[in-house]
């Protein structure tokens, strides 16, 4: 398989303009793509102000910073991903949403190209099925902020090749991470562990066991951990965390995933964490 020079990145939005920019840093051509002109100005500028960060803390040369973004190039055209050798999907967390966007690209991509998904839970197997050469499709799932976040999981479907999986390995060290091969089951290894924690949070702050920011401070003070449970939580998203939980819930069979009630209650009132402005804690008013 060949190496990859031009990726493709279907979403423009927090996990797609960082995979995005750790492309173009490491020096490779990048087209983003999403549904409007308005969702790929946000990501370029999303990534302009993140690589202006990075700039004014001495982690990146003024001259760099504005090469990769001359290797970005923002378009709501899917053609545009023709060239790609590998393009990955990193859309919202909805099974028929991603079928969709799959089953355009493959007919688009060139036959060499690697297909992945940068989903955090739902089947590489049963996604590889969809698309004509199920071999060279692969999950990899970044974590976020993916500029800093070092872990990429590549996650091997039923149909997934041994070159796709060493391709997909070199591609993520490539952008500067430590890829970790793990078989396809529902969450792979961190979510598989980490969703139900705060899962369990949200229960323990239904049941009154202590106030939030109590709850996080105990899980940081007793377990080392950098961030609160509830706190994470609100960084993910309420609304992903509820998504990958139902996906456990439905796919395990297995009470034990069953999401909290009080989780459900917090999305169908909006209040979807730091992106809305409110969710387990209060951040101000977000720009729209």
């Amino acid at each position: 398989m060949s190496t990859i020079h031009r990726v493709g990145v279907i979403g423009a939005g927090t996990m797609g303009n960082g995979i995005a920019q750790a492309g173009a840093v490491a020096g490779l051509h990048v087209v983003m793509v999403d549904i409007n002109e308005a969702a790929v100005r946000r990501g370029v500028s999303a990534i302009t102000a993140s690589l202006d960060r990075l700039h004014k803390k001495d982690k990146l040369a003024a001259a760099d910073k504005d090469a990769a973004l001359a290797r970005i190039k923002g378009t709501i055209d899917y053609l545009d991903l023709k060239g790609c050798d590998i393009v990955i999907e990193a859309a919202t967390e909805h099974e028929e949403l991603k079928h969709k966007i799959l089953k355009q690209v493959d007919v688009i991509a060139k036959p060499e190209a690697i297909l992945a998904s940068n989903t955090s839970s739902i089947s590489i197997t049963r996604l590889a099925a969809i698309v004509a050469h199920p071999d060279r499709f692969v999950g990899m799932h970044f974590f976020n902020p993916v500029p800093l976040m070092a872990l990429v999981e590549v996650i091997r479907g039923v149909q997934t090749s041994e070159a796709t999986v060493a391709a997909t390995e070199a591609f993520a060290k490539r952008l500067g991470k430590t890829p970790i091969v793990v078989r396809n089951s529902p969450g792979f290894v961190v979510n598989r562990i980490l969703c139900p924690m705060l899962n369990e949070a949200v229960f323990a702050l239904a049941e009154g066991l202590a106030p939030a920011a109590q709850i996080d401070e105990a899980m940081k003070l007793g377990c080392g951990h950098p961030i609160g449970p509830l706190a994470l939580a609100d960084m993910v998203g309420l609304d992903v965390l509820l998504a990958v939980m139902e996906v456990f819930y439905r796919d395990f069979n297995d009470p034990k995933y069953r999401p909290a009630p009080l989780l459900k209650e917090m999305v169908a009132a909006g209040y979807l964490g730091r992106k809305t402005g409110r969710g387990f804690y209060e951040y101000g008013q977000v720009k729209a």
